[in-house]
């Protein structure tokens, strides 16, 4: 399987990696899944760890780099997607259309304007739901 991994769950992977979120993003990683991020998930995140969590950069930083050995960055294309419009949240919009044109299988996210989008392409999971997939 293909899977996003959306921001919140890279964060909460960043900052404990004792929790849910790092358990999904450890399986996501494994072979034979693929996971992917785009670049807005690493703007993302150092915005918020610049703004919430300024001494914890370095964390953040040794996550990136060692993640970058999984993961693969795709693109955001310009191409606005039909199914963006059931996302209330239009900064999450290029998420979606990043994986979309990926071919993700699944955005794993704890963002609700994405899980409450009632999409069925791709699947978009929490970290616990995502875990119970075999």
């Amino acid at each position: 399987m293909k899977i996003l991994i959306d921001t919140n769950v890279l964060i909460s992977s960043a900052l404990n990696r004792n929790g849910t979120p790092f358990k999904a993003f450890l399986k996501a990683v494994t072979s034979p899944n693929q996971a992917v991020i785009c670049e807005q998930n690493i703007d993302e995140m150092r915005r918020v760890f610049n703004r919430k969590f300024p001494n914890k950069i370095g964390a953040l930083e040794s996550f990136l780099a060692l993640s970058m050995l999984t993961l693969t960055i795709v693109p955001i294309p310009d191409n606005v997607h039909k199914s963006e419009e059931q996302v209330r949240d239009i900064d999450d919009r290029p998420i979606l259309r990043a994986a979309i044109a990926a071919k993700a299988d699944i955005i794993v996210t704890g963002d609700f304007d994405l899980l409450d989008a009632g999409l069925s392409y791709p699947k978009i999971l929490t970290p616990a739901q995502f875990l119970e997939i075999k």
